[in-house]
């Protein structure tokens, strides 16, 4: 067998040029003790966080493939949990920037994320219209909560009861009761999709945003606390165990008979509405967390804030109000009348809830979050649509407040989408130019060193010594820039439209130029006296020009100079004679237009990418087509060739950059990350780096690794990744007795849940192995009458010696806590007797009895049919009631000793410091009882 040619490895560097990607939310997060200065922003699949102060970056939290669509920090500020496009939830630590946690449950894009108070439980939506309880202490899903029959687009719980509530496109609001995980109530009161929803004012209030102008306000009433009108309302409890909750709403369900059924937890009824400035959708709406500003923003740049009001102020406001009402009552009546005129004043939601100010952001707000500081001090950090983050602070208590812009990040990236790139002759130096600005970048630290202003860039290249830049624009103009100081050296009308394409010339002292004016025109460097100064300066002169009957959209030099390459809008490429301008040969083959092309070092072969979908290798000596190949699932945007080689990269609409090689027509190596078309790329004059542009904002970084890639083993990988991909796609398993696809756990059978199920299959078989290995050894030992010495297993032996069954118990610890249920229900049964015999033997010896127990459970609850109709298994299940049993008393037993110590130790502490500790709590405790006997007698008397 030959030598298989050898290619190497480019793998994907860095993500820079990108500050915020849209799809995801801004969140303030907390790091080294400090609140109000860090941010978190989805950046394509990564999350940077930002330091507002100094505008770096000072974080990156990878991801893997999929965009990141949503953000919430926990509430300690030590995590930070992500949404991500293809359902996953990971969460990750801010300490040390690992994701250590990863949740499957949804099979669409997550769309929001709400820890409870304590940040134990995390609660997502997808757009898959479901909602999942994960429990974040126990890494595993607690519940999948089915309903909605659309998108989710809020979640929130409630602090003080076990309720959830939330929002969708379908119109609706639900509220679940989490006990009994279902929906107690459903508020049918919007006409269009809700967008947003909040709690304020203790809980007491909802407002959720809608798609009209409109915030809409319910008034919320538990009905644990509708009491006996004579008793004064009791102070609310913050923090309540469910069990206490739960004997509250039992007796106050004695109390409420008469209410209507969906009405026994609470009632919601409509208590007005607020206008919004705004005439489109609602996009956000968010509460701070003293729950004292209310701020909304529509589709456009504003943010409207509104202040709501404390009891004891809307008091001083009515009263206010009344002295007013008697003044103009006390003018309008006759003199001669009675003075005592009876004076009513009705409370407003407007009194309640008032409108502070607005915040003009500089471009549209896609997501924004807020801190409210105890000295009034309001800070908003912005998202906007431009590719930009912006910090405002407002100080809320002054009597007409101003927001002021504190600060911005912006050099991090361009405000538009990126159309050119070029590496400078040394490989140090990236141009990127957009719509507005040309940016220089150092490829090895990834910094913006140089931005500029400029018009629409079309296409840019560095002048020979790397010290001025020359810009192609829509407009047909080339502008000359002076890269030390920045400064716009020079702009020259070239064409009469766009400046589609330019090539240096392969002697350096000039270039071509292609446009929509259907001429090539030819350039030369040269150095004229400045105005200015008595130095000399750049400058360039047009020396030839061919005029074509067509649009030139690419134009390109063969390496000797001697022939060049333009593409016409009619889908051929002509090849001229550079000194005659003769023509030499058409290419024509393509059914759309010809974007973009190249031609190899050696000038014998050129490629050219074209709109409709396919790239064509020709001969440069008689423009023979070698190979026509289907390249991209869209546009091919951009080609070139990798310097000193046969090899070239495309770069498509379709979201891919591929390798090919010329010579064997071959598909080497597709690099993926980028998750909008590409615009363009550039390959360094060494070959070992390329960078790309995409719609997505970013600017991605690749290089050529030592590493060989064969072909056979690329394409091999590659077929393992469809078919890891659609194991994830197959039907979900069903629970005997559900319908498939009514899935009642919150898992998703993925690849790594498979993988865990075969890892336990194997485990079990080794077991088996192993087990009749040593029955045929004791009998072997037993004929011999000695000591025969007994082969132990490699994988035994690897773990250090463990027997069989205690190999089992380390897969299963083995397995994330996450996947554990989704593996045991892709496991077929026939391994679930032996599974059953081995944890009655783990229980037994008490080791990990709350995994064992967790799995047990699991077991029993979806294969209950088959296990209660083995007459073989009832004596197994027999002896685990019993060990089971008396093993979690154990534990439980264990815990309550802890937990007395700690109460031991803590009242300790106490006497020592003679300060209280969680003293607010047992005082509160006490005030309900008494509040409880209280009512009691009450209702005794009545009756």
């Amino acid at each position: 067998m030959g030598l298989t040619k050898q290619y190497l490895r480019y793998v994907a560097s860095a993500v820079f040029g990108l500050i915020g990607s849209q799809k995801g939310n801004i969140v303030f997060v907390t790091l080294r003790g400090e609140k109000g200065r860090y941010v978190a922003v989805p950046a394509c699949e990564h999350v940077f966080i930002w330091d507002l102060r100094k505008g770096e970056k000072i974080l990156i939290l990878q991801g893997l493939k999929q965009e990141v669509t949503c953000l919430c920090p926990s509430p300690d500020g030590l995590h930070l949990a992500v949404g991500y496009e293809d359902g996953s939830v990971r969460i990750f630590s801010l300490l040390s920037g690992e994701g250590n946690v990863t949740f499957n449950g949804h099979k669409a894009a997550i769309t929001i994320l709400k820890y409870d108070q304590l940040g134990g439980r995390l609660v997502s939506g997808s757009k898959d219209t479901d909602v999942i309880v994960w429990d974040v202490i126990n890494e595993s899903g607690l519940y999948r909560l089915k309903g909605h029959k659309d998108a989710v687009t809020q979640a929130l719980f409630l602090r003080e009861k076990n309720l959830l509530v939330t929002s969708g496109k379908d119109t609706m609001v639900k509220w679940w009761d989490l006990d009994t995980q279902h929906c107690f109530k459903t508020l049918v009161g919007h006409r269009t999709e809700v967008w947003g929803l909040v709690l304020v004012s203790e809980e007491k209030r909802l407002i959720t945003g809608a798609s009209d102008s409109e915030l809409r306000a319910w008034d919320i009433l538990y009905l644990q606390e509708v009491e006996d009108l004579e008793e004064p309302k009791p102070k609310k409890v913050k923090e309540c165990s469910p069990r206490m909750q739960d004997s509250l709403v039992a007796e106050d369900d004695a109390l409420e008979l008469d209410e209507t059924p969906e009405d026994r937890i609470l009632s919601c009824r409509k208590a007005g509405s607020i206008m919004r400035e705004g005439r489109d959708r609602v996009v956000n709406l968010a509460v701070d967390k003293t729950g004292r500003i209310l701020a909304c923003h529509g589709t456009d740049c504003v943010l409207e804030v509104f202040c709501i009001l404390s009891k004891e102020e809307v008091q001083k406001k009515m009263e206010k109000k009344m002295k007013k009402a008697r003044k103009k009552a006390k003018l309008n009546s006759c003199k001669g009348e009675e003075e005592d005129l009876e004076i009513s004043v009705e409370m407003t939601l407007r009194d309640e809830i008032q409108r502070v100010t607005n915040i003009k952001t500089s471009a549209k707000i896609k997501s924004f979050d807020m801190i409210h500081s105890p000295q009034g001090e309001l800070k908003a950090v912005f998202l906007l649509q431009n590719n930009l983050v912006e910090l405002y602070s407002l100080n809320a208590s002054l009597p007409t407040p101003q927001p002021i812009r504190t600060s911005r990040i912006t050099i991090g990236g361009h405000r538009s989408d990126v159309r050119t790139l070029s590496f400078s002759s040394d490989n140090i130096a990236v141009l990127s130019a957009a719509a507005d600005s040309i940016k220089i970048w150092n490829r090895s630290t990834l910094q913006c060193i140089r931005t500029m202003n400029c018009e629409y860039a079309l296409c840019s290249f560095f002048v020979p010594g790397d010290r001025q830049v020359v810009i192609g624009t829509k407009t047909g103009k080339l502008q000359l820039y002076d890269l030390a100081s920045g400064n716009l050296l020079e702009t020259i009308d070239a064409h009469d439209g766009a400046l589609w394409s330019m090539c240096l010339s392969p002697d350096q002292r000039g270039f071509v130029t292609g446009g929509a004016d259907k001429s090539v025109k030819f350039w030369d460097f040269e150095l004229v006296k400045d105005e200015k100064s008595t130095q000399k300066r750049l400058s360039v002169k047009q020396t030839r020009m061919l005029q074509l009957d067509e649009d030139v959209l690419c134009v390109r030099y063969s390496p000797n100079q001697k022939l060049l390459a333009v593409s016409l809008l009619d889908c051929t490429v002509k090849i001229f004679y550079v000194d005659t301008l003769k023509f030499f040969l058409s290419l024509y083959g393509h059914k759309l237009p010809v974007i973009c092309m190249d031609i190899s070092y050696d000038g014998a072969l050129i490629a050219t990418g074209s709109a409709d979908r396919n790239v064509k290798i020709w001969g440069l000596d008689f423009g023979d087509c070698h190979k026509s190949l289907f390249a991209h699932d869209d546009s091919v945007m951009y080609l070139q060739f990798v310097p000193k080689s046969h090899l070239f990269f495309t770069a498509g609409k379709d979201h891919k950059i591929k390798q090919w090689d010329a010579d064997k027509f071959e598909h080497i190596q597709t690099l993926e990350g980028h998750h909008q078309e590409i615009w363009c790329l550039a390959v360094s004059p060494s070959g070992d780096y390329v960078v790309s542009s995409s719609h997505d904002k970013s600017l991605r970084l690749w290089e050529r690794t030592r590493e060989p890639l064969i072909l056979e083993e690329e394409r091999e990988m590659q077929r393992e990744a469809e078919y890891e991909e659609s194991v994830a796609k197959e039907d979900q398993p069903a629970v005997p007795g559900e319908a498939q696809g009514d899935s009642y756990f919150t898992g998703r059978k993925t690849i790594e849940t498979v993988k865990a199920a075969e890892r336990i299959m194997e485990a079990i078989e080794l077991y088996r192995e192993e087990t009749a290995k040593m029955k045929e050894h004791q009998a072997i030992c037993k004929a011999a009458g000695k000591e025969v010495p007994l082969p132990i297993n490699p994988i035994l032996m690897a773990y250090g010696n463990i027997s069989p069954s205690a190999y089992v118990l380390e897969i299963f610890k083995g397995i994330k806590s996450s996947e554990l249920e989704e593996s045991l229900l892709v496991l077929p049964f026939s391994y679930v007797p032996d599974i059953l015999k081995l944890f009655n033997e783990f229980i037994q010896l008490g080791s990990d009895v709350e995994l064992l127990c967790r799995c047990l459970f699991f077991l029993l609850r979806i294969h209950f049919g088959q296990i209660t109709s083995n007459q073989m298994l009832v004596p197994v299940i027999e002896k685990l009631k019993e060990t089971t049993i008396s093993k979690v008393r154990q534990v439980q037993d264990v815990i309550g000793f802890n937990m007395a110590g700690l109460d031991y130790l803590k009242r300790e502490c106490e006497a020592k410091s003679e300060v209280m500790f969680f003293a607010e709590a047992t005082t509160q405790l006490e005030e309900k009882k008494r509040k409880r006997k209280k009512r009691e007698k009450l209702i005794l008397t009545l009756t």
